[in-house]
């Protein structure tokens, strides 16, 4: 029998989840993320929020020449709830470090030379995320231009490398080939947000992304597409969100690790401002639920034959 959801009470907010997360410590840090679920997994599903974090460290508020509350823009603001309450046995890392300290979801090479004096380019041209502002510590936030006051060193940013970014992409990595190991397969879901794509018609309020078909097989994005669609919700492959470094980084569909990024419409379950939970977090929670259960009957079958 299957485990009910959890609960969330009248205003929104989580009622306590039973048990008590890992928390993986950084170099004389706080931790920068935390793992719920054991390692090695007890499911080939292993589930990743990225953008989640909600940890502002002195040293960005004093950096800063906007308000802190502006960074909001750029977190998956309470993805992490859904998460947390959806997810039973399966394995999931939600970072603590705010994106506008790190982003772990761009390569170690996507450094801004606006910003950083150790930004290098190195082969190649920059991607369109970096020269948008959005490199590996963002520039820019929404309408509101440059976000700070000073340059920040080399040295600045290769701690922030060495002390969240490789932490969390080496965990990510060791619970995906235990997974892997264990079950002859493994599906990671990459979970974020985004503002709503627009008004009219059928506007997507799920994206999901296998970076055309080169980070997962395409039954994976398939099966994600008939659940929302079952749930009433309007699906799009790929665009405008294909997925970005951790889905290249980590799926190796070939060697039997898949990954997906989901991008869920924040509208779905925030508040009307777009900061706390909302009327549709229970549904949302839900929709997510019923997607790891398809992803993992999916793969199922081979992890049964690995068992």
């Amino acid at each position: 029998m299957r485990k009910p959801l959890k609960k969330f009470q009248r205003d929104g907010t989580p009622l306590p989840i039973p048990g008590r997360a890992s928390r993986v410590p950084g170099v004389n840090s706080p931790p920068s993320f935390e793992r719920h679920g054991p390692l090695p997994p007890e499911s080939p599903v292993v589930l990743s929020a990225p953008h989640a974090g909600r940890e502002y460290p002195p040293a960005l508020a004093a950096a800063l020449r906007v308000p802190l509350p502006a960074l909001r823009a750029l977190e998956d603001r309470h993805v992490d709830l859904l998460a947390l309450h959806a997810r039973r046995e399966e394995t999931l890392f939600v970072a603590s470090r705010a994106r506008a300290w790190i982003d772990l979801n761009r390569s170690e090479q996507e450094r801004d030379p606006m910003i950083d004096d150790g930004a290098q380019r190195i082969g190649r041209p920059p991607s369109a995320k970096l020269r948008s502002g959005l490199g590996i510590v963002p520039r820019r936030v929404g309408t509101l231009g440059q976000l700070w006051s000073r340059r920040f060193s080399d040295a600045e940013i290769v701690a922030r490398i060495e002390q969240d970014h490789r932490p969390y992409h080496a965990a990510l990595a060791q619970a995906l080939a235990a997974a892997h190991q264990r079950f002859g397969i493994a599906v990671l879901l990459d979970i974020h947000s985004m503002p709503p794509l627009g008004s009219f018609g059928a506007v997507p309020q799920l994206v999901v992304g296998d970076r055309f078909g080169r980070a997962a097989a395409a039954r994976f994005a398939s099966c994600v597409a008939g659940v929302a669609r079952r749930h009433g919700v309007a699906v799009a492959a790929n665009v405008p969100y294909a997925g970005g470094h951790i889905l290249e980084r980590h799926s190796s569909p070939r060697g039997g690790i898949h990954a997906l990024q989901l991008e869920f419409d924040r509208a779905l379950y925030l508040d009307a401002g777009f900061d706390g939970p909302g009327a549709g977090v229970a549904m949302t929670t839900a929709l997510l639920r019923a997607i790891i259960d398809a992803v993992t009957e999916e793969a199922l079958p081979r992890a049964l034959a690995a068992e």
